[in-house]
């Protein structure tokens, strides 16, 4: 990811508060920018993930499930960059709640050097077989490069048919 395509644009950033790494610098460079930087990490992870000087504003919550919905809470879009088992699981529970109507935000993957295309060859299969509807498989965002990414994702308009509206899982009543 390049992060100055984020500072150029004047996008904030809400991720998931390590220091390390590729998000260590993107949020780095977002506050640098002037961009406002949220990191939200669950309380066991602080001494894992973060060492030394952070970012922007750090929100500490109990577990990951609390996370998870904090992050998008404050987030208007979600940007998988390549990673391991908490990216995929992250990735697949965000495309899942577009899919089931919880929200209509769009869903990028900056797919690096390939880094996505057996997944993506899994989502094709699962078209194909039945599983994922076609107009569903369109809720990812793909591109080569960030600022391709942004772009689409700025152009991004939901088309797919979602299970239930955004206002029954709101409310909790049954429409």
């Amino acid at each position: 990811m390049q992060p100055l395509c984020l500072v150029e644009r004047k996008i904030d950033l809400v991720y998931g508060g390590g220091r390390l790494g590729l998000m260590g610098l993107i949020s780095e460079t977002v506050q640098k920018g002037g961009g406002h930087v949220l990191g939200v990490i669950p309380k066991a992870l602080l001494p894992r993930e973060i060492s030394g000087e952070t970012f922007g504003e750090v929100k500490t919550v109990a577990n990951m499930h609390e996370r998870k919905s904090v992050m998008a809470k404050h987030s208007d879009a979600f940007i998988a960059l390549p990673g391991g088992y908490g990216t995929m699981e992250e990735l697949l529970e965000v495309i899942a709640w577009s899919q089931l109507g919880i929200h209509d935000k769009p869903v990028g993957l900056l797919n690096v050097d390939g880094y996505f295309n057996s997944l993506l060859t899994l989502f094709d299969k699962g078209v194909e077989e039945g599983f994922i509807d076609n107009s569903a498989r369109h809720i990812v965002v793909i591109a080569d490069t960030a600022e391709e990414l942004i772009k689409k994702m700025e152009e991004y308009v939901p088309n797919h048919q979602k299970v239930a509206s955004r206002q029954s899982w709101e409310t909790g009543e049954v429409l």
